[in-house]
């Protein structure tokens, strides 16, 4: 049986043929580091760690690429909140995000780039843009002309007539159209800042994937991930922007994203001031056990976080465990060959 995706881009599902046999370029957008992850994050995590362990189960080489935005209006504020340099704030958080990932037993992807790395591929993707006519300056800042890419509004089915008579009139006259968005931002004074053709500045969020994205897997590659938040407006802005600076017609050919954890039928976020951190989480249920509430739910479908559901899953991984030491009593050479029929069907399902 082929492997089969849910391409949220065709919004159906499809079989997969990688660009190249065998092997499979995947990226997926990470956090941003200025606090501790909470359970959301973790979901993601979880999430795209079972793709990747699945996908080299079935024989391809993966390389997968997992990105830290590690310059943003949220690490800069929580860094004038503390009066720390915000490189300070950045490492520190990548740090307990490696210790909170680590105890959930998530394999480290082939490449984890930060975006402050990767500044002289944003510039050159940027330049581009304002060449070919997409993109433009202004006082210092640059923005995407969105009207100016006839397929805006592809990934995530929104109509960009909707989006304009909706969007909310900004305070920034720098700006032609509401919906245009920041591919370098102007920096303040005191903030951090980059050398670039249009002075002192830092690159905006959505950029930063997509030149991290062309650098580590190429101009096209096979599947984009990350959670259901993230399809608009982030993945629309970067399937448009590289595209364009890409000169090619495809980003990426699958586009994967997880459901939401919920509370109270609402999304777990820290807008919302509902999350939980995974830290908050583990100190009352092993590491496993919410590895294994993560995975309970179809990956696409929303998760009910609750404490009878975490329960419910350290039971369940109590029941495995009894297994496996029933097994070793029956097997004490520890020699099992699994039934080929059940590992077909077991293939087959997750195909």
């Amino acid at each position: 049986m082929s492997l089969i995706i849910f391409n949220t881009l065709s919004g159906k599902k499809e079989v997969f043929e990688p660009i190249r046999e065998n092997i499979v370029g995947m990226y997926v957008c990470g956090v941003t580091v200025y606090d501790y992850c909470h359970v959301g994050h973790g979901r993601a995590g979880v999430v795209f760690d079972t793709i990747f362990r699945y996908l080299k189960y079935r024989g391809f080489d993966v390389n997968y690429v997992r990105n830290f935005t590690d310059i943003d209006d949220k690490i800069i504020n929580r860094a004038n909140e503390q009066n720390v340099p915000w490189q300070e704030v950045t490492e520190k958080f990548i740090d307990a995000f490696y210790e909170d990932m680590g105890k959930l037993h998530i394999q480290s992807p082939t490449e984890e780039p930060k975006a402050t790395d990767h500044i002289p591929e944003m510039l050159a993707m940027i330049s581009a843009l304002i060449e070919q006519g997409k993109a433009y300056e202004s006082d210092g800042d640059v923005f995407y002309s969105v009207t100016s890419f006839a397929d805006y509004g592809q990934l995530s089915g929104k109509n960009i007539d909707d989006l304009q008579s909706g969007a909310r009139v900004e305070v920034n006259e720098q700006k032609r159209d509401a919906l245009d968005f920041a591919l370098w931002k102007k920096s303040k004074p005191g903030e951090p800042s980059w050398d670039s053709p249009w002075g002192a500045g830092r690159p905006g969020w959505h950029i930063e994937c997509s030149a991290m994205g062309r650098k580590y897997l190429g101009d096209t590659f096979d599947i984009h991930g990350g959670g259901k938040d993230l399809v608009f407006p982030h993945h629309e802005n970067e399937m448009a922007q590289s595209r364009c600076a890409n000169e090619n017609e495809v980003f990426a050919n699958y586009w994967i994203h997880n459901g939401f954890v919920d509370i109270n039928k609402e999304k777990m976020s820290k807008s919302l001031g509902n999350f939980f951190t995974i830290r908050e989480v583990m100190e009352k249920y092993p590491p496993e056990a919410i590895r294994l509430f993560l995975l309970s739910n179809h990956y696409r479908s929303p998760i009910d976080f609750s404490n009878k559901n975490l329960n419910e899953a350290g039971i369940v991984l109590h029941r495995f465990y009894e297994l496996l030491d029933f097994m070793n009593e029956l097997l004490p050479d520890n020699v099992f060959e699994p039934d080929s029929d059940i590992m077909e069907k077991f293939k087959s399902a997750m195909d």
